[in-house]
């Protein structure tokens, strides 16, 4: 079991030790007086951490995940009102391990399972948990629909659903794009969850949609697709994918001839694709939960820390997972229980929680267990991601 080794700092004490609020929710909720209410276990809490480790999501997902959750873990640890100790598994970037490691954790009888960064994985792994009453918690995965798995699967990303109806909203009154394109992985959930969506947003908008590109998942020339739609001549392309074939599309943009009249638009943009895709992502816009400038609460603290203890700025997914442990620490607080229905409970009511995501930080679940808070517009700029006002 691995234990807390840092200091804490006054803004946490704030964040983990204030109580769920509470508000009306449609999910299956056990209501519990405070006599029947049980007491908090003094020992640490066993937590599954289901993060890639090895295979090609490690390094835009997995490590980022892995390195938020261990700074979470280590500053509620240190303000002892609830001990956490991490079983790490690592699901090997592929769906099989995925469902592996939450029979793994399932067996270790872990209250909670968090990361399940892919939307792929946590549909296949989710019904795992659901099945054995054991909380999955994801802080990465968007596509829609996945809280309707069942009661014990929550995500602290926001979901296509939600995110790209009001980035579209916002990037059409900004820029009046009329005719666009998309490209997609074909195989990837949330890239066809992201483009299905964008096809009923547009067409509820009125916006001619002139092709529809696909892929598929380890592709890495798309040159011809990107050829078809500048001879359709488009205002905007709306690329759903993830991280890798974001950053090869974006490079590849250059390559081609791409024309600065096309605006690219990327829903999950973040600083690993732009540094990789050099300056085919110059203009780019992502829809983001997360940005190093945002001031919700806690935030530029969490990037201080973060840098200081890895070297590095914090990514995206790091933030999410950071945010996703003190969510769930909140609520066992809250529910002073391992159990993890009294946790579940709790997850299920978390309203206006201080988060360090979004631009001010109000972090709430729907009825579906996935989260609401404000998201992000960006643009990129002399290769750096500004806020898109």
């Amino acid at each position: 079991m691995e234990t807390a080794r840092i200091m804490t700092f006054s803004f946490l004490l704030a964040i983990v030790a204030s109580a769920v609020a509470l508000s009306g929710c449609d999910r299956d909720v056990t209501s519990m007086s405070d006599d029947e209410a049980p007491r908090i276990v003094s020992e640490e809490i066993p937590i599954g951490v289901v993060v890639a480790l090895t295979g090609h999501h490690a390094e835009p997902y997995g490590l980022p995940m892995q390195r938020g959750f261990e700074l979470a873990r280590d500053e509620i640890n240190d303000l002892g009102d609830v001990r956490l100790a991490f079983i790490t598994v690592d699901d090997m970037s592929t769906p099989e391990g995925a469902k592996a490691a939450v029979r793994t954790l399932v067996k270790q009888k872990v209250p909670a399972i968090v990361g399940l960064a892919i939307s792929t994985h946590l549909k296949e792994a989710a019904p795992i948990a659901q099945e054995n009453k054991v909380i999955a918690f994801s802080s990465v995965s968007s596509a829609a629909g996945l809280g309707r798995i069942g009661d014990f699967v929550f995500r602290s990303s926001l979901a296509t659903n939600i995110s790209i109806p009001s980035g579209l909203k916002a990037t059409q009154e900004e820029l009046g794009y009329e005719k666009v394109a998309t490209i997609y992985d074909e195989i990837d959930l949330y890239a066809r969850s992201s483009n299905d969506v964008l096809r009923s947003v547009l067409g509820e908008n009125r916006i001619d949609i002139l092709t529809e590109e696909t892929f598929r998942t380890g592709d890495v020339d798309f040159s011809q697709q990107l050829t078809r739609i500048m001879e359709m001549d488009p205002d905007a392309l709306f690329v759903s994918a993830l991280s890798q074939e974001i950053a090869g599309i974006l490079s590849q943009t250059t390559e081609v001839g791409f024309p600065e009249t096309i605006q690219i638009i990327a829903p999950d943009l973040t600083m690993v694709e732009v540094q990789e895709a050099g300056y085919g992502a110059e203009g780019a816009i992502g829809f983001i939960g997360w940005s190093s400038n945002s001031d919700a609460p806690g935030n530029q603290a969490f990037v201080q820390n973060y840098r200081a203890r890895y070297g590095i700025d914090p990514e995206p997914w790091a933030a999410q997972s950071y945010a996703t442990l003190h969510v769930l620490a909140s609520a066992i607080q809250t529910a002073q229980s391992a159990d993890p229905i009294a946790i579940r409970d709790a997850l299920a009511r978390t309203t206006d929680f201080p988060s360090n995501l979004g631009r001010v930080g109000h972090f709430s679940f729907n009825a579906e267990g996935d989260a609401l808070y404000d998201q992000i517009l960006v643009v990129v700029r002399n290769g750096e991601l500004e806020f898109l006002e």
